[in-house]
């Protein structure tokens, strides 16, 4: 486990998996429709249940999805965390299309209605890495100092990043050392 404060935020990079994590938030790399994928998203609904499916119905039908870069909440059913923001992280691409924007926006969201609930600890995967593709180095760098420059103006206890491999936590371990010093 790498550990750093900023501000009064603890930032943690475990690896791990996140659908484990005791945090009253969890985030998930969902897709638009909101209705399961693989990844992330099939553990996260597969260690919740069917509430967490059924409150994504609703999203669902009341606003046809989640845009890229967008977030909402639901319960966490039978997850240890209180509540799942889903968010969907862009395609890459190759970069040229907006992508580090898009995924900046999925971690702000994330925190901000993180926030607006009352959510004081909040656990994210590496967003877009897996069937994304986008490459984790250049994801960590965004997720990083996305978070740590959001901080600033949040009031939250703890943001952990939970990775799932050796090489993510290698990664995003690079990425935090380049943009906060040497934890």
């Amino acid at each position: 486990m790498i550990e750093v404060t900023i501000g009064r935020t603890t930032l943690r990079l475990v690896q791990g998996d996140i659908t484990t994590q005791v945090v009253d938030g969890i985030v998930n790399a969902a897709n638009s429709t909101l209705l399961g994928g693989g990844g992330v998203d099939g553990a996260i609904h597969r260690g919740g249940g069917p509430a967490i499916l059924a409150e994504c119905r609703e999203i669902h039908d009341r606003q046809g999805g989640c845009p890229t870069g967008e977030a909402v909440i639901t319960t966490a059913g039978a997850l240890r965390a209180k509540k799942v923001i889903h968010t969907v992280g862009p395609v890459w691409s190759g970069g040229g299309r907006g992508e580090p924007e898009l995924l900046a926006r999925c971690y702000r969201n994330s925190l901000a209605l993180a926030e607006a609930n009352g959510l004081r600890t909040v656990a994210f995967p590496s967003i877009s890495t897996g069937a994304y593709r986008y490459p984790v180095g250049k994801a960590a760098r965004v997720a990083l100092g996305t978070v740590i420059e959001e901080l600033g103006e949040r009031d939250l206890d703890e943001v952990r990043f939970v990775l799932f491999s050796r090489n993510d936590l290698d990664a995003y371990a690079a990425a935090l050392d380049d943009i906060a010093g040497d934890p």
